[in-house]
């Protein structure tokens, strides 16, 4: 089985769910490729460079790949999954930004938007180096033209969405699922990074997969 984690905005691939599902999957004889997503520089990073960088790590897997994807990772894959319908197997999506794409989307309220566009860069804070990072406008802009909630896919999907979310609106995920047959959508008593409902949602995950059979 070839498998894919894609990590979510201003993370990495050593992210704790990352990780998490790696050494799961490890268990079972399977390598869970984690791309960074941070390289060449977080500055410059876009939806568009995302979705390329993807498509090449799905070029070089020799076969359809499952997909799982935290946050703007889950936003991603479901772009991937539309993009790449023939190199993409399965998804599995924590928490998805399935409505990233939306003008002003949860990153920042529409006065920083305004700020951001004015400045050209903004910092953030990046868990994955534990510090502030800028990031250009253009990973904004460029996200505005990958609108992964009016995206067509049709892989046997699983989402796992906390009802916690302040991040991730669960009704809006909700909504996303609801017109898909072959989305299924697990709400769980968690917030966004889903850390307590991490071996539920592994369970879940490899009886999805046939891991368990």
């Amino acid at each position: 089985m070839n498998a894919l984690y894609l990590h979510g905005f201003a993370s990495s691939a050593k992210s704790t769910k990352a990780g998490y599902f790696a050494d799961r999957f490890r268990e079972r004889g399977i390598r869970l490729r984690c791309p960074d997503f941070n390289e060449p520089d977080f500055a410059t990073l876009t939806v568009s460079r995302m979705l390329g960088q993807l498509g090449r790590e799905l070029g070089a897997q020799g076969g359809a790949s499952v997909l799982i994807g935290s946050s703007l990772g889950g936003m991603l894959a479901v772009l991937g999954a539309a993009a790449y319908p023939e190199r993409v197997s399965r998804l599995v999506l924590m928490a998805p930004a399935v409505m990233f794409a939306k003008p002003g989307h949860h990153l920042l309220p529409p006065e920083r938007i305004e700020e951001w566009r004015r400045r050209g860069a903004l910092p953030f804070f990046h868990y994955g180096f534990d510090e502030e990072r800028l990031l250009n406008a253009a990973f904004y802009e460029d996200s505005l033209g990958h609108d992964a909630f009016e995206a067509v896919f049709d892989q046997p999907t699983l989402i796992f969405q906390g009802l916690r979310d302040a991040s991730v609106d669960h009704r809006t995920v909700e909504q996303f699922a609801r017109t898909r047959p072959n989305v299924t959508l697990s709400l769980l008593d968690d917030d966004h990074q889903l850390i307590a409902s991490l071996p539920a949602m592994w369970e879940a995950t490899a009886d999805f997969l046939g891991l368990n059979a």
